[in-house]
């Protein structure tokens, strides 16, 4: 199977619309790590993500009849401008269904490329399943975003690239994962050519379709993704992908968002370019697998994916970033409330800066005070942090790998509500689209009082949001049946150390 799979990349027709990136020296990231680390710009394609590679390709093997009838897809992200560019580049009508939630910039990015949008429907899976009618309707050829050997084979030619690029050592090969065509071509080419290297697939701990496939040995459906990393928000890997996949990858690594958000300021660091979410993840698996491993003088290659990102999201990617590059803990400290209390505990800090304080008065005689503190993976961990403060005699509750913490509760401090009976808190992720909130008020039914609400976006499809209800003891039983209607994903979060000390 290997051989026709080679046989497919060598002879892919890709470099008529595409170009041949860099292998580029991180150098800053290769001193920190010990290792060298190279990393391939995929960002840098005229659509900046390696997804026109795999549409061309597929286009260009279509029959003169098959062209004629022009194709189809449905995608919000990169396979949209992709497809578009390579159906403009050989004449063919595309035509790109996308949800009517679509930022702008995405829709205006694939009209700039001679595509044809239809707006259809409020989620990805009603846009599909337009764009597969259109296929019955109209006759059209349906372009498949990774599950098809030619798109499979397009991706390949990166690893073809590597190869000659990096002609001497490579220890791994890290690869985003998200329906699974990017991985299949690389590990296919790889594994024939130069079997002793290892080939890894990374992906967001909320979005783990190939780890969880690899584990059962076939195929699964996620029953919910994240959507951090939106150009790899996929619930099943494809059925091609997956064949391959499971014979040719070495293993499969998982992150998480503060380690995507660190790897993001890793590669603009040492780039000064600011990749998405789903192009960082290489260089997050990098970092991860050499903390796990304690290898040094490796050459280890990640590849950057893409660039497609929001601008408002950067937001968010800052404010995480040191988070998850171990530069700072988060922390809820309780201090005696009368006067030099505040400064006894910046004492006990020493000579760390604090970069977060939020605080207010309590009536019970203690402060709850929420604190950022900068702090070093090495030099000085946040561990350390915690029990100098501990042996300070501070009661101290390290928040920093607290959701709830760092998406609300940091933004809400100050609320606490001295007698709220009966109530329950939950994390929800709403569908950033019109008549999202009026859905979720009007499945709850009025039954029962909301006591707290926060919502934040931080420039993804989906808004975070914690709610505070008020139901009786006699009717928690009919809560999560309640909640399950309402059709978002939910956390309980009603015994949350972090809201029971500043909102509670």
């Amino acid at each position: 199977m290997l051989e026709e799979n080679v046989k497919n990349i060598l002879t892919s027709r890709v470099y008529d619309v595409a170009v041949e990136t860099p292998l580029q020296p991180a150098n800053q990231l290769s001193e920190r790590l010990g290792n060298q680390i190279l990393l391939k710009r995929e960002d840098l394609q005229p659509v900046f993500s390696f997804k026109i590679r795999g549409a061309y390709n597929k286009l260009a093997q279509l029959s003169a009849e098959e062209q004629a009838r022009g194709v189809v897809t449905a995608s919000a992200g990169n396979h949209a401008q992709g497809l578009a560019l390579a159906a403009k580049k050989l004449g063919v009508k595309a035509t790109i269904v996308m949800p009517k939630t679509t930022p702008e910039i995405k829709v205006h990015g694939v009209r700039s490329r001679g595509g044809k949008v239809v707006l259809h429907g409020d989620s990805f899976p009603e846009a599909l399943a337009y764009s597969l009618k259109l296929v019955d309707d109209k006759g059209y050829i349906y372009i498949h975003p990774y599950d098809d050997p030619h798109t499979i084979a397009g991706q390949g030619t990166i690893a073809m690239e590597i190869l000659r690029q990096q002609q001497g050592q490579i220890d791994a090969i890290f690869v985003p994962v998200g329906g699974g065509g990017l991985i299949a071509g690389i590990a296919a080419y790889v594994k024939y050519l130069r079997p002793e290297i290892k080939v890894i697939g990374v992906e967001p701990d909320d979005s783990n379709c190939l780890q969880a496939a690899m584990a059962a040995g076939e195929r699964v459906v996620l029953p919910q993704v994240g959507l951090f990393a939106d150009g790899v928000a996929v619930a099943q890997i494809g059925e091609h992908t997956f064949n391959i996949c499971k014979d040719y990858v070495d293993e499969v690594i998982t992150v998480s968002t503060d380690e995507i958000c660190a790897a993001i300021k890793d590669i603009y660091d040492d780039t000064r370019s600011i990749t998405e979410p789903a192009g960082a993840l290489s260089v997050a698996g990098i970092k991860r697998y050499v903390q796990r491993e304690g290898c040094t003088k490796q050459v280890l290659v990640g590849i950057d994916s893409g660039a497609n990102i929001n601008f408002d999201r950067l937001r968010h990617v800052a404010e995480r970033a040191e988070l998850g590059e171990q530069r700072e803990a988060i922390i809820a400290v309780t201090i005696p409330e009368h006067p030099g209390s505040f400064k006894s505990f910046c004492e006990a800090l020493g000579k760390r800066q604090i970069t977060e304080f939020n605080y207010r008065f309590h009536e019970n005689g203690s402060a709850h005070i929420f604190v950022g503190v900068q702090t070093h993976p090495e030099n000085d961990p946040r561990e350390a942090l915690v029990k100098g403060l501990q042996d300070k005699g501070f009661p101290v509750l390290d928040l920093t790998d607290n959701e709830l913490a760092k998406l609300h509760i940091r933004h809400m401090v100050g609320g606490h509500a001295a007698a709220v009976p009966d109530e329950c808190v939950y994390r929800f992720e709403f569908p950033e689209r019109p008549g999202a909130l009026f859905n979720f008020l009007q499945k709850l039914g009025g039954r029962w009082n909301i006591s707290m609400f926060h919502y934040r976006n931080h420039g993804a499809a989906d808004g975070r949001v914690v709610a505070g209800l008020q139901v009786p003891h006699e009717e928690r039983h009919l809560l999560p049946a309640a909640l399950d209607a309402i059709g978002y994903p939910y956390w309980d979060e009603s015994d949350n150390p972090a809201y029971k000390l500043f909102l509670g």
